[in-house]
């Protein structure tokens, strides 16, 4: 059996482990002495062997039954066993410190946290009840709670840390709900359907967006009296700038919920509309972005191709079919965008460089393209083309923040659903962590005094990470032992179902023949499927600000946008703002009288 790559007890094979390796080092020569292992393979061998047989201790002897063939263990493989759980036991005790921070030993150290906690928490009960000026939602696609977890473990390890005691961004905001995602016609949602959800407070069918559940999927004749509007709409009627950030299209179905009324997420130009749609008068995604809500602030994504006519070049791919225009119409919505803003200082930008050269003070309209279609993964992107989220984000906040009535902006994290889909969780991680970056940005950018910040997911996958694994494992390490089944190595991530399903001579692919730390390899799938899944459980939804106390507990999904909208007076929930504005008007012409009348008072007494 190939054995390379295989992980010994608090051990690590990458950067992320690199600590333990020498003391990994002296450990493999008394395992040499001890076992005749000839090389660094064989020593990790028998770590791996020791730990399968005695990790479940107490389970009398089934642990020592046997091997593939279903042979006894011989007494020489018990003595070796023997041997090595001695020196293990001796290694803990002589070979350094245990891989975590001496102070946790201490009670003190858990009790002083908890009392620092406490108290913050104590700091809650005066909730802010302020009028958000702007609001801010952060969309990470497929962004379920154990991609939550591992992105923090992933993040730590990342700043040379152990990783499970990290705080991401959004766990530093003092409120979190959990969301219920389904769709109207679907147990397990898909995002153009959670979209509406959150965006314009309907629940709606999969595969639709900006319309009811009474819309169906494909028949554009259903589109008409069905049509539903989004916050972002309600922000722009209300006089606030409104921007839309994303890694994935422009046009893609979250940020399409934001300004479209589509009965089917994948028209993204005229060129995936069926002959019929069209001539039934069904308008594509690309072209409602341009005609719907006239000037969205800030634009920035993928998506280009949607927005050219059919064969037209690609400016950064010059001769590459897959990247040529699609539009059947034949219309250039960039350049009708460009003459529609080019006296309101608006600006179309399609690469990194330029995007960072704008004076945000000098711009009020952005339209940002930057590829085709997708957004490259963070790991893959070049950095001297293509920006990252984070750095949208920055243009975006500082360009929206100079109206004084306020704004909403949209930010999806959108490429973290698509590693999810492909198996990568190397890449979605990564995804979730720059996300979590562009969070914490946005925290220096605004105030929680009137800034109300929402992050979320539309939904989950069958994404998980186990196995007993040690504190301060990797995240795209091993577990810390054989399947007691197959006999062989796995990761800790692996997903339920997915592309990632391998058969080798009639069995599980052994891992430790592979390079799992790639970034594009594909985690063991329980299921073969060319595409992983959604998840149907809840996922989680962090806030701040103004009104943030309104997100708690189970809560529909449909009910966030209502939330953001209350806090901000904007769309239906205006009475207590109209309210609160007349009682301050009130009480500023009661100070005025009073200090007439006592004035009155003084002189005649």
């Amino acid at each position: 059996m190939a054995t390379k790559n295989i992980v010994p007890p608090g051990g690590a094979r990458d950067s992320v482990g690199s600590r333990y390796l020498s003391r990994a080092g002296a450990r493999g020569s008394l395992i040499k002495a001890l076992t005749g292992a000839q090389t660094d393979a064989d020593v990790r061998v028998e770590l791996v062997y020791v730990q399968s047989l005695s990790a479940e201790g107490g389970e009398g002897d089934s642990k020592l039954s046997g091997c593939d063939n279903g042979d006894p263990v011989t007494s020489e493989d018990n003595m070796k066993a023997i041997a090595l759980v001695i020196f293990s036991c001796l290694a803990w005790a002589c070979l350094g410190k245990p891989p975590f921070p001496e102070q946790e030993k201490d009670p003190s150290y858990w009790n002083s946290w908890a009392q620092r906690t406490l108290k913050n928490a104590l700091t809650l009960q005066e909730l802010n009840k302020n009028i958000a000026k702007n609001l801010i939602l952060f969309l990470g696609d497929g962004m379920g709670i154990p991609t939550v977890t591992a992105a923090r473990i992933l993040k730590g390890q990342l700043s040379g840390r152990s990783g499970e005691e990290t705080e991401l961004e959004m766990d530093k905001f003092p409120y979190l709900a959990l969301s219920k995602t389904y769709n109207t016609d679907a147990q397990v949602a898909d995002s153009a359907g959670t979209a509406t959800a959150y965006l314009c407070g309907v629940k709606a069918n999969e595969g639709t967006v900006g319309v009811s559940g009474a819309a169906v999927r494909s028949q554009c004749n259903t589109t008409y009296g069905n049509e539903v509007t989004s916050i972002l709409k309600w922000a722009k009627d209300a006089g606030k700038s409104v921007g839309i950030v994303t890694t994935t299209r422009v046009n893609h179905a979250t940020p399409s919920a934001a300004y479209a009324h589509c009965v089917d997420r994948d028209w993204f130009s005229d060129a995936e509309m069926p002959a019929e749609a069209v001539q039934a008068g069904c308008k594509d995604i690309a072209r409602q972005l341009i005609e719907n809500i006239q000037n969205i602030d800030v634009i920035m994504g993928g998506g280009r191709k949607y927005m050219f006519p059919k064969n037209m070049s690609d400016v950064e791919y010059p001769g590459e079919r897959k990247h040529m225009g699609t539009r059947k119409d034949g219309r250039n919505l960039v350049k009708e965008w460009k003459e529609r803003v080019k006296s309101l200082r608006g600006h179309y930008v399609w690469n990194r460089k330029d995007l960072l050269a704008l004076n945000p003070n000098k711009v009020d309209y952005i339209l940002g393209l930057f590829e085709p279609g997708d957004l490259p993964y963070d790991l893959d992107r070049n950095v001297e083309t293509e920006p990252s989220l984070t750095e949208m984000v920055d243009v975006a906040i500082k360009i929206l923040k100079k109206n004084p009535r306020g704004f909403y902006l949209l930010v999806e994290g959108g490429r973290i659903d698509h590693g999810h889909h492909e198996g990568k969780a190397k890449q979605a991680l990564h995804e979730t962590v720059e996300m979590d970056k562009a969070i914490g940005l946005a925290g220096l950018l605004t105030s929680h005094h009137d800034t109300l910040t929402v992050v979320t997911a539309d939904h989950s996958h069958v994404f998980n990470f186990g196995g007993y694994t040690p504190r301060g494992n990797s995240i795209f390490g091993l577990a810390p032992m054989l399947s007691d089944v197959d006999q062989k190595p796995f990761t800790a991530i692996l997903y339920g179902n997915g592309p990632g399903y391998s058969i080798v001579n009639g069995m599980r692919e052994n891992v430790s023949s592979i390079d799992y730390n790639q970034n594009n390899y594909q985690a063991q799938s329980a299921v073969p499927l060319r595409m992983e899944t959604h998840g149907g459980e809840d996922v989680a939804v962090f806030s701040k600000g103004p009104m943030a106390h309104l997100l708690h507990g189970v809560k529909e999904q449909n009910y966030i946008p209502h939330v953001m909208a209350y806090a901000a007076c904007i769309g239906q929930n205006t009475r207590h703002c109209r309210s609160a504005t007349n009682g301050a008007h009130g009480l500023l012409i009661a100070l005025p009288s009073l200090t007439i009348l006592l004035t009155l008072t003084h002189l005649l007494c």
